[in-house]
């Protein structure tokens, strides 16, 4: 079982940037994919981005091209997603997700451990 704790959301201004923090504990999680969904409320989850193992990266909203940044950090278990230029159409709730998969996976299926989510809210 690999346990995910996301962090960083909260309320941001048009135009301005938040960092998101994923931390996992239980089992090994340097060999998982890891990427990050969000849901906007009446809406299903939207793939937003994701990172193997090894540091592969693929972003998935062309609403959000160019303002996002996802990294990890094996040796400390987290998984990072920097968005800037923030918009209120980015309102959402962001969740993280795991996958036992080392390959990266861009749909919710794909994942197989999933966080609580953290809430950000952009005002215009």
């Amino acid at each position: 079982q690999v346990q995910l704790v996301e962090s960083g959301g909260g309320l941001a201004q048009a135009g301005g940037s938040l960092r998101l923090s994923c931390a996992a504990s239980g089992r090994a999680f340097s060999r998982h994919s890891v990427g990050w969904f969000r849901q906007a409320p009446g809406k299903e989850h939207e793939f937003v981005a994701a990172i193997s193992w090894i540091g592969g990266r693929i972003y998935g909203l062309d609403s959000m091209e160019g303002r996002l940044f996802i990294s990890r950090d094996n040796a400390k278990n987290t998984v990072t997603l920097r968005m800037n230029n923030l918009k209120p159409e980015d309102t959402a709730v962001y969740y993280c997700a795991a996958s036992e998969s080392e390959g990266i996976r861009t749909i919710a299926a794909g994942y197989d451990y999933w966080g609580q989510g953290t809430q950000v809210t952009v005002s215009s």
